[in-house]
């Protein structure tokens, strides 16, 4: 099951940190060089890492992009709020958990990385600000949930929160321009149906779901 996180638990400890900072690998492994930008745009950028590992040395190569969070959130019977979002990755509609951007550019995100206590922040207010702009839902609190780590050569981590002290916003959703999002409720068992059966695609959220859902059959 998806346990709520303290802060300071190791889902948020070093959770922007480099790799050279991370906790000590069992196998050998010494940094040779920093780590330099070989590429940088608005969202993406590529390091690379000289390092020596196992007596070898290789350049570790690193596509990082700024966080994004997802929010889940539940009614008194239990079911879940899911977006139906137009994707044009996909072709179809995709059911979505809210969500976005942490931080709309790398550079922002660089500002606040390395610092736990103002990432968890940052997420925070932008799992807030997601509910109310594509579900038209206000959230007096979020509950971190979890960190998805997306891999060793790509950092993308999304954050996931579970809504508390929610109310419907007065004016509905105010999804940003170009964006084709409508919400559906759906109950605890149409939506583990919809993480296994792929029509929630984005796998990450669809395994959060499932261990947050299963547990309670």
């Amino acid at each position: 099951m998806v346990r709520p996180a303290q802060h300071g638990d190791a889902e948020l400890e070093g959770c922007g940190a480099d790799l050279a900072n991370r906790e000590k690998s069992p196998y050998e492994f010494q940094v040779i060089r920093d780590e330099r930008i070989s590429f940088r745009g608005r969202v993406f950028e590529i390091s690379e890492l000289d390092v020596r590992e196992m007596g070898i040395s290789k350049t570790f190569e690193r596509v990082r992009r700024a966080p994004g969070v997802r929010a889940i959130v539940r009614n008194a019977a239990g079911d879940v709020l899911l977006t139906r979002e137009w994707r044009h990755e996909l072709g179809r509609v995709d059911l979505r958990l809210p969500g976005g951007k942490v931080f709309d550019t790398l550079d922002e995100y660089r500002l606040c990385k390395g610092t736990d206590e103002s990432l968890q922040s940052a997420a925070s207010a932008a799992a807030r600000r997601e509910l109310r702009e594509e579900a038209g839902i206000e959230a007096r609190s979020v509950q971190f949930l979890h960190r998805s780590v997306c891999g060793a050569t790509v950092e993308w981590d999304l954050y996931y929160f579970l809504a508390h002290d929610w109310r419907d916003a007065v004016d509905g959703p105010a999804p940003e321009p170009g964006e084709d999002i409508t919400v559906s409720w759906m109950t605890q068992q149409e939506t583990i149906a919809a993480c296994l059966d792929g029509a929630v695609s984005e796998e990450r959220s669809a395994l959060v779901l499932l261990r947050l859902l299963l547990p309670e059959r």
